[in-house]
């Protein structure tokens, strides 16, 4: 992925919606295993560096927020986003600002993770 600079709108967490899976996609870029640990309800994995492959996965009439770790992979991924006509918005501080947020962590069983 060619990263440049790009302006990309930036939210905290406590401007993100309550749900994803209706209006709103919450793009999870982290690691396989960094998911696995724990992540959003709702969210949507695609790793970082499958971003460019899948991109045919990623609902473009929906409101896109791009979430990693800390938020420095998902404003690269965003910025890519943005450039292939996506509206994407990095969602700063990441799963680490969510989490501490107090917003709910999960594993893909439903039951409690961690980041």
């Amino acid at each position: 992925m060619a990263m440049d600079d790009v302006d990309v709108p930036q939210c905290e967490v406590s401007e993100l919606p309550d749900e994803f899976g209706g209006t709103a996609v919450l793009l999870d870029v982290r690691e396989p295993d960094e998911w696995r640990d724990g992540h959003a309800p709702g969210a949507q994995h695609i790793p970082l560096g499958e971003v460019p492959g899948r991109l045919g996965e990623i609902d473009s009439e929906k409101e896109l927020f791009v979430v990693c770790h800390f938020g420095g992979r998902s404003q690269r991924v965003a910025q890519y986003l943005v450039r292939n006509g996506f509206d994407a918005v990095n969602v700063v501080g990441g799963m680490a600002a969510w989490a501490a947020s107090g917003r709910p962590v999960v594993t893909d069983d439903g039951s409690p993770g961690t980041i």
